[in-house]
Parts: structure tokens; C-alpha cells; sequence
């Protein structure tokens, strides 16, 4: 038998498994700045905006045109001397807060942030529940009383 089959499969996994764990870097030569410093800033504010029609990527790594638009955009708002908190205002303004990879702390944004651990502590509560009282289940029952002797012994006679 030989290795070659296996060894084969498990390169081209590992080349395939390294190609998919790089960064699309969508950024086109015409779309960087010359001033280094802007285009760092630009390049974390495009990191950190959805791109809207891939929706799972950043704008920074989408080939969409509208991700481009939005990159182009950015770039032309840093230019103007926009902040980073105006340009994301602007952004978010005009597309919503879904246009955030990772939304901001407001009342209409809470549901996301706090569902997951309140369902977490549900589930804890209900697991230690039925925890324990399958544990006061699981205990040697009480002996019967003198009454209930009498009953139990009047029920097995009559058959």
C-alpha cells in the first residue's frame, strides 16, 4: 500500500485550509492613500463596517461594489478631516447600525448583546433545578407511618 494518496489528500487540505485563513484584502491599488497614516485609519474603520450585500466580511475584504463604494467613501471623508467617530456616524446614518461588524451598546442593540448570557443563565437555572430534584428524588423515601402500614396491609388483603 502506498502513502502517496493520503499524503497527497492531506497537502492539498493544508494549502486549501491556508488559503481560506488569509484575508481577502479586497483594497484595489487605485483606492490607497498616499498618506500612510490615513490609510492605516482607513483600513481600521473599513475593517470594522459590514460589507452590506456579503454581510459575514468586512468591507476591507469584500470584492462587492458597494463594499468598494463604501471604502472609496471613507477614504474621501478622511480626506476631508472627518473623524473616526463622524465617519461611522455618517455610515451608520445613512445605512443603519447593521453596517457595524460589531454593534454599539443601545437600548434597540440590547437584544444582541445580553440574549446569549440570559439564555445561558436559563439554561444553568433549569439544569440545576432538574439537578436537584432528581437528587431529592434519588433518596431513600421516608418510612411509612402507622396509618399508612394499616392502608397498605388493608389493600393487600382484599386480593
Amino acid at each position: 500500500m502506498t502513502t502517496r494518496g493520503p499524503l497527497l489528500a492531506f497537502l492539498l487540505s493544508l494549502v486549501v485550509g491556508l488559503c481560506l485563513t488569509v484575508p481577502a484584502g479586497a483594497v484595489q491599488p487605485d483606492e490607497v492613500l498616499d498618506d500612510p497614516a490615513l490609510e492605516g485609519r482607513a483600513r481600521a474603520l473599513s475593517a470594522g463596517l459590514r460589507c452590506l450585500v456579503c454581510q459575514n466580511q468586512s468591507i476591507d475584504d469584500s470584492d462587492a461594489p458597494l463594499a468598494k463604494d463604501l471604502r472609496v467613501l471613507v477614504r474621501e471623508r478622511l480626506k476631508a478631516g472627518d473623524s473616526d467617530e463622524e465617519i461611522i456616524d455618517f455610515v451608520v446614518s445613512r445605512y443603519g447600525e447593521f453596517v457595524l461588524l460589531k454593534p454599539r451598546l443601545l437600548p434597540q442593540t440590547w437584544a444582541l448583546w445580553f440574549a446569549t448570557p440570559l439564555v445561558l443563565l436559563v439554561a444553568l437555572g433549569v439544569i440545576l433545578f432538574s439537578y436537584r430534584r432528581r437528587k431529592a428524588l434519588a433518596k431513600s423515601p421516608k418510612p411509612l407511618t402507622a396509618n399508612e402500614k394499616r392502608r397498605l396491609k388493608r389493600l393487600v388483603n382484599e386480593d
